[in-house]
């Protein structure tokens, strides 16, 4: 037989054999769908700062899923990635009820895991929780509907795109990115323990890369411990923050500069054990002198509100870039390395509801301990260095203060066996022995575990400290391996999925009493009751047993109180109308200037616009039509919302272009697309735009700046000698008459 005849054949028929999805482990499908909430008035979730509420959006949140499933698919997981601070087990349980609406129990609570980015700057009031929704003035509808709807949207998009593909799964080490922010309670865990580890936080990165039949990218995650605290408690601007802006850059790539939101290609930044783990990598300094704060209390003279960690760049903007970059930068480099391991093997999952205030903690042959009733403890109000708190709160604190115990009496005075189970934790709320008007805290919470051939994603209901998530790691890894998974299975912890229960640290830490113990609400054996719990999920994955599906957990949707209020009416001012320009673009701007447009507005939150935007930057083409070049989903434009007078309900908008330096020469226009509210509560849609502008090289720019005043001033001599022959021909006229 021919060589070249047989090399023809069998290139033929390896491509129907890619074709028909031979070939290929897994079933495969990527969705992202928008999640923004309401860009007015409401606070926002994560440094729980009441004066931090929306006015407007700088870069929208999106909601990204996967679904996989194993070649003859008949076992599928969801991993959901949302750009918001967490989960809350209110929203997993709405979603699970509309997914059974739409596709019967194909999925449900078992086999959906649901994550947050951790992002501080999106709108709260989405918990079902009392404690989680106090800043946001309780439960916020509009913040939870735009989760919701957008969670589901994603979903439904990556199971109408599954297709036969491949798994791989990669890691490294990323520097410069993420610093511990509470280095003493670190320092508290055992010599030895911490002698095994070169850094004081997790430096490697997991990216899982899926492609199709084709070897085609269909879509990315990747597991990084960092905060999202780049954007500190003084931004008003809806952002997702360095991992949002992160997976935008890496969406661009693979869609070939698409919309965002809007491609085939989905990147996932997820989130890891980053309980202790700041971006802000300057560390932390005294506002008023610029000296390190003092290290134990993170204070400066006494006052925690003085002690800020500034990220690397010369504003939150710039330090939110510089950290997005390097996480995307790195987790390129890592998607794209051939020597990434191939996944084989089934798709599993377990998921276990657990009543975390009453587990018993096998410590060892002949001890038990048990976990607490969930309480905050006085470091809890202190903040952290990305964020301080107020009053006089401090980080460390191991014992009450007298006046705030008096207040904290009035809510509820702790048992004398809640003080002793949480010791040597101070309690400030004693939140798990509130009931009134309903729950505080959680105390059922989720524990899940998803199997991906030799990958394990452990999917923990909190913020888990960087030891907490590498012991937790690595004994649910060795129980997986001891139950008979093969020797090169990986685990990555997936942080803030499904629910939210606070912090999670090791015990010698939370004797610390820094932030992070103080929010470990089920007391000190907290770490050692999720190791057990979830070592039950992953030797009953491992032998293919069932797992108990646990206590069912409450659902407090129909209880929530909201007391934030609503848009009554807008109104334009005297003579104008909404959209009208209050201050306009400039004729002419060069490549990397700002362009700011100010025109009358209407409140946000009359329609938060999901998958729309608030404005478009426009670009004229040769046939005189207008193209969109950005939207409010991307990182060069800012929406920017403020009312001029509360009381008549007069608002103004402000939209920000900043022009790369590498814009397209041309011209160019602002729109800005709002929706009223009229005193009958009618909405009605409206339209401003600015006038045209020219956007032009520095060295035209300098070039036309040269020329100007000499065409002004040939213009004004054009002009002058016009009004002179005017004048003198008629006084000519005058004097020849008079003759």
């Amino acid at each position: 037989m021919d060589v070249a005849w047989s090399c023809r054949v069998f290139l033929l028929l390896s491509i129907c054999m890619l074709c028909n999805g031979q070939g290929t482990n897994y079933i495969i499908g990527a969705g992202i769908a928008d999640i923004t909430g309401p860009a007015a008035e409401v606070d926002m979730m994560g440094y729980a700062n009441p004066g931090q509420t929306s006015k407007g959006v700088h870069l929208r949140q999106y909601s990204r899923a996967f679904i996989i499933a194993d070649s003859a698919n008949k076992t599928r997981i969801v991993f959901v990635n949302t750009d918001s601070c967490m989960q809350s087990q209110g929203l997993k349980l709405e979603i699970i009820k509309r997914l059974k609406n739409k596709y019967g129990d194909l999925y449900n609570e078992r086999n959906v895991a649901i994550s947050g980015t951790h992002t501080h700057s999106g709108p709260g009031g989405f918990h079902q929780y009392l404690l989680y929704d106090i800043t946001s003035l309780g439960f916020v509808n509009e913040t939870f509907l735009s989760l919701a709807e957008g969670i589901v949207a994603s979903i439904e998009k990556a199971h109408n795109t599954m297709r036969p593909g491949n798994l791989f799964v990669n890691t490294g080490e990323l520097l410069e990115s993420n610093i511990n922010r509470s280095p003493t309670a670190y320092l508290n865990n055992p010599t030895e323990e911490r002698a095994r580890y070169k850094y004081n936080v997790d430096k490697n990165m997991t990216v899982l890369r899926m492609v199709d039949a084709q070897n085609k990218g269909i879509g990315m995650i990747n597991w990084f411990a960092v905060h999202c605290t780049s954007m500190n408690n003084t931004n008003h601007l809806i952002s997702s923050d360095n991992k949002g802006l992160a997976a935008q850059m890496f969406e661009a790539d693979m869609n070939s500069n698409k919309f965002p939101g809007k491609g085939e290609f989905v990147a996932a930044f997820a989130q890891s054990n980053e309980g202790d783990v700041s971006p802000n990598t300057k560390g932390p300094h005294c506002m008023d002198t610029g000296k390190p704060c003092d290290v134990p209390t993170s204070t400066c003279n006494g006052r925690n509100e003085l002690c800020v960690s500034p990220g690397p760049g010369k504003d939150m903007f710039d330090s939110t870039k510089i950290i997005a970059t390097n996480q995307y930068k790195k987790a390129k480099i890592l998607y794209n390395d051939p020597a990434a391991m191939k996944l084989e093997g089934p798709v599993d999952f377990r998921h276990s509801y657990v009543d975390m205030s009453n587990v018993m903690v096998q410590i060892n042959q002949t001890t038990q301990v048990k976990t607490c009733k969930p309480a905050m403890g006085y470091s809890f109000a202190a903040g952290t260095t990305d964020g301080p708190g107020a009053f006089n709160f401090t980080q460390g604190a191991t014992t009450g203060n007298p006046f705030w115990d008096f207040i904290r009496d009035f809510l509820k005075e702790p048992s004398a066996e809640q003080s002793a189970c949480q010791h040597p934790k101070p309690i400030l709320l004693d939140t798990g022995e509130i009931s009134v008007p309903y729950a505080w805290s959680p105390s059922i919470v989720d524990l899940q575990i998803f199997r991906i051939g030799q990958l394990a994603i452990i999917s923990v209901p909190a913020e888990f400290s960087t030891m907490s998530g590498r012991r937790t790691r690595d004994s649910v890894t060795a129980t997986l391996k001891a139950a008979g998974l093969p020797g090169d299975t990986l685990s990555v912890i997936a942080g803030l999925t499904n629910d939210y229960a606070d912090y999670v640290t090791t015990y010698e830490e939370y004797q610390i009493q820094r932030y992070e113990g103080a929010s470990t609400i089920y007391g000190p054996y907290t770490l050692q009751a999720y190791i057990q719990e979830f070592n039950k999920l992953a030797s009953a994955l491992a032998k293919g047993t069932p797992a108990p599906p646990g206590p069912t957990p409450p659902n407090l949707l129909d209880k929530q109180l909201a007391f934030l209020p609503p848009v009554v009416f807008d109104h334009a001012p005297f003579g104008k109308s909404f959209g009208d320009v209050v201050t306009d673009a400039n004729p002419q701007y060069k490549q990397g200037d700002s362009v700011k447009v100010t025109f009358i507005g209407a409140n946000p939150r009359n329609d938060v616009k999901l998958e729309g935007t608030f404005l478009t930057v426009e670009m004229q083409q040769p046939d005189q039509n207008w193209r969109v070049v950005y939207t409010d989903s991307q990182w060069e434009t800012k929406f920017e919302w403020k009312h001029t007078s509360l009381l008549l309900g007069e608002s103004e908008v402000t939209i920000t272009w900043d022009i790369p330096q590498t814009q397209a020469p041309g011209t160019y226009r602002i729109q800005y697309f709002g929706d009223s509210k009229s005193l009958d509560q009618k909405i009605s849609k409206f339209t401003g735009k600015s006038t045209e502008f020219k956007v032009m090289t520095p060295k035209e720019y300098r070039k036309h700046k040269h020329e100007m005043p000499k065409k002004m001033n040939a213009v004004l001599r054009k002009n002058l000698y016009s009004l002179y022959k005017q004048k003198y021909s008629k006084n000519m006229f005058i004097v020849n008459k008079k003759h």
